[in-house]
């Protein structure tokens, strides 16, 4: 890039601070006013921040340094300019958990990451209350978020709603999320994007909106992230995984905070479509265009378990949104559909609709099988005791890593060359066991690699289907 296109301001930064011309280039820009560059003069290399909030940016030099002194990895700050708009960080590289959550790894590294985040939380008080800069969350704050849903998604969506009711809705929601919630130091902005990896180190950044408030909060955040790639069920572990850590520092019952925690979801899922229709609706920003069917499969998700009971015009709301989803889906031209079965082979192979033909079928009945024991035989696939039955080995996870290995490329050349259909078999004995397990996990991990393309699950003999 060349210098006269980057503030001044920070190369006069750079040069003072390492006596050196540098060369810069722009980073991309989050969801915030700041602006990021990084700059290098060949052996030493940091990030330039440039923002016209200076009340903002003294908050986050004070935190910074509290959570560097309490041992939390942060950014170092290396220079600020006199005027506080502009300063020099630590360049801690470009991955980025999240670019991390799509391989297999991604729930031990998760576990890190809310591991951290209850160390976060339970920092005494006293280290950090006179260097926030926002007041605890508060009826006010709820109730801004909620609009921002009303305002920002559901009338440029053009969603019909009855204002009444779902005032009546928020109502109650605001009661639940004010009162009665454990609260501690909230991160506020606590998402996979926000915690760098450098040297296998976590360091947080992006936590200048940190406040008392509800810790639940910051786990619904993460765990709950729209574009995160984990299934219904990691994101329920998860949940527990969190709520047992928050309990080995705080004495809550466990009930008490699943409880808040399904209240949370509900407000968090909300706030997000608000967010997206502001920033995609609005300012017609792709990212987050493409982040609102995410959002919304995750309030229907919310809808179909009931978590949405206690608020009906909400649950309308997200029944309607569910249904125009799908009538988009269907109605969308030349988007890639990957139909995966599980099937026995004493029944023949799936029938294939597409009529393209074609296709990969894999023969599961190599792998050892459950149902041959007793305590199997009525279960299936699906269900948690085959399952790890299953994984106590390597064997099916191998079968079914290989088997995705030899399917990307065809998904890669179909997305290029515009086709729309593509169909994989697994088949075992009975096609209850191995094939559905193998059908399942083929499938959610083919759409954590192509999240742009619609993966169909038919698991035949138990008369299964699912869009996920």
């Amino acid at each position: 890039m060349e210098v006269n296109k980057v503030p001044p301001i920070l190369i006069d930064l750079f040069e003072n601070e390492y006596k050196t011309a540098v060369d810069v280039s722009k980073l991309t820009d989050g969801g915030s006013m700041r602006e990021y560059y990084r700059l290098s003069n060949g052996n030493v290399t940091v990030v330039g921040v440039v923002s016209e909030d200076t009340i903002e940016n003294d908050i986050f030099f004070s935190l910074d340094k509290v959570l560097e002194k309490e041992g939390i990895n942060v950014p170092n700050i290396i220079r600020i300019s006199e005027d506080k708009k502009a300063y020099l960080l630590q360049d801690l590289g470009d991955t980025s958990l999240f670019s991390l959550l799509s391989g297999d790894e991604r729930m031990e590294l998760s576990r890190r990451a809310l591991k951290l985040l209850v160390r976060f939380q339970t920092l005494p008080e006293k280290v950090w209350i006179n260097e926030v800069g926002y007041k605890p969350l508060s009826e006010r704050l709820v109730r801004w978020d909620l609009n921002y849903f009303k305002y920002d998604y559901l009338k440029p969506a053009k969603v019909l709603f009855d204002e009444e009711k779902l005032e009546d809705d928020f109502d109650k929601l605001v009661e639940k999320l004010t009162n009665s919630m454990v609260t501690g130091f909230m991160y506020r902005d606590f998402q996979s994007r926000n915690i760098m990896i450098k040297d296998k180190d976590f360091y947080l950044i992006d936590f200048q909106g940190a406040r008392k408030g509800p810790l639940v909060y910051d786990a619904v955040s993460y765990i709950w992230q729209a574009k995160a790639p984990f299934t219904f069920e990691e994101r329920e572990e998860l949940e527990q995984y969190y709520i047992q850590e928050l309990r080995k520092v705080l004495k809550v019952e466990s009930f008490s905070l699943e409880k808040q925690m399904e209240e949370m979801k509900v407000f968090r899922i909300l706030q997000v479509l608000g967010a997206y229709g502001f920033r995609g609706l609005i300012e017609r920003k792709p990212h987050f265009l493409e982040s609102i069917p995410f959002a919304l499969r995750n309030l229907d998700y919310l809808r179909k378990k009931g978590m949405l009971k206690d608020y009906p015009e909400i649950e309308r709301i997200a029944e309607k949104l569910n249904e125009n989803l799908e009538d988009r889906r269907n109605d969308e031209n030349g988007q890639l559909v990957l139909q995966v079965f599980s099937f026995s082979y004493k029944k023949g192979y799936p029938e294939d609709k597409s009529g393209n033909g074609g296709g990969f079928m894999f023969d599961c009945r190599a792998i050892h099988n459950p149902g041959r024991y007793d305590e199997y035989k009525t279960k299936t696939g699906l269900d948690k005791e085959v399952i790890e039955f299953l994984e106590r080995t390597s064997e099916a996870r191998d079968f079914v890593e290989n088997a995705v290995k030899i399917v990307i490329p065809s998904v890669e050349r179909y997305l290029k060359r515009g086709f729309t259909s593509l169909q994989v078999g697994f088949g075992c004995t009975g096609g209850q066991h191995r094939s559905v397990y193998c059908a399942e996990k083929f499938a959610k991990t083919i759409l954590r690699k192509f999240p742009e393309i619609k993966v169909v699950v038919n698991h035949r003999e138990q008369s299964i289907t699912c869009h996920l």
